[in-house]
């Protein structure tokens, strides 16, 4: 089943037909294999991890797949095609990402949901692309493409990131985060909690949806001989991580997992601020599948510390997966879940 911008992008395949397409930031489908019944060739960058591994038994000669926040090469093609993201400074990155892939006078396609901002598009397109025209209106989504008018800027990420210091009660931090990562500008409430209650840990401990890298710097400054490993789905995630990393000289091994599922070992804790968000979804499948594959990852008396918005039901599972129920910290919109592995 394909999304609904999918289906509008299909619908309006006549637009890429025998064409060299770039897509960027696609969808939870198979949308860049369909599309060479129409294109020539094409070329699928994934902010999503998850996304990237639906994509990948599909990959060949004519479908190149790549899982970043850019493209490893310089490559120019005749059209690209956008799914605007929830951040709409995302979206400004991507576009200068697609314009400065294209050939001269090339095809810009951005397709969204009505409720995710795609009209903000009209207002956001830069000079050197032409006005947008709506193409398409269907499925509560719009289409609309433009052309390359002029020469688009080549990316430098320094441009694309809002860095500041940070005082934690484990020393001042220097936050680096890209657009579009959680808590772009500030840091926010969940993370702050759990800071003001960061646990001793010891080994090799896991930062789960790592984010700019805010929770991992912080417990590098107070445990510096501490093995971190971050993992997180979104490629604009890892990279901040990485700047933050750099920018407070500390190291750890950062790499994209879609759950657990490519961390491998086990470890001696695991700590995080996990999302529930998918997409411009709300869901608790996320902690829940974490809760669950946490304790085939844990060693025995491993410690499992995460900060959660206190209206989602994590207790239950919690409950199930560990025997009960800690909780060390709270205040009116968060809690800490803290528990040691017993068996």
């Amino acid at each position: 089943m394909f999304t609904n911008p999918s289906q509008v992008i299909l619908r309006n395949n006549d637009l890429f037909e025998n064409q060299n397409v770039l897509v960027l930031n696609y969808e939870d489908d198979r949308l860049p294999s369909k599309l060479l019944e129409s294109a020539e060739k094409v070329t699928a960058l994934a902010l999503d991890y998850h996304h990237h591994l639906t994509m990948t038994a599909d990959d060949s000669q004519n479908l190149s797949l790549y899982f970043s926040h850019q493209l490893p090469n310089e490559a120019l093609f005749d059209t690209a095609i956008i799914y605007y993201p929830k951040a709409k400074a995302l979206a400004a990155y991507l576009i200068n990402l697609a314009g400065q892939h294209l050939k001269p006078g090339g095809q810009l396609i951005v397709v969204g949901e009505n409720k995710g901002g795609i009209r903000s598009l009209i207002k956001q397109i830069p000079s050197y692309f032409s006005s947008p025209f709506k193409q398409d209106n269907a499925r509560h989504c719009l289409l609309f493409t433009s052309e390359l008018i002029e020469k688009a800027p080549k990316i430098k990420l320094s441009d694309w990131v809002s860095s500041y210091q940070l005082d934690t009660p484990q020393g001042e931090v220097t936050v680096c985060n890209l657009v579009g990562v959680f808590s772009e500008k500030k840091l926010d409430e969940g993370t702050k909690l759990l800071l003001s209650h960061l646990p001793r840990m010891k080994g090799r401990v896991l930062d789960f949806g790592c984010g700019a890298g805010v929770i991992a710097a912080a417990l590098l400054k107070a445990q510096p001989e501490l093995q971190l490993e971050c993992v997180d789905i979104n490629a604009m995630a890892i990279a901040s991580c990485e700047l933050t990393l750099k920018a407070n000289d500390l190291h750890a091994m950062t790499y994209p997992s879609d759950g657990l599922m490519q961390t491998t070992g086990m470890f001696e804790g695991i700590i995080s601020n996990p999302p529930f968000h998918d997409g411009l979804k709300s869901t608790t499948n996320i902690t829940k599948n974490f809760v669950s594959e946490s304790i085939n990852k844990l060693r025995k008396g491993g410690v499992w510390h995460i900060v959660a918005n206190r209206h989602l039901p994590y207790s239950d599972t919690i409950a199930t997966q560990f025997g009960e129920v800690c909780v060390p910290a709270e205040n009116n919109k968060y809690k800490i879940y803290s528990n040691k592995l017993k068996n």
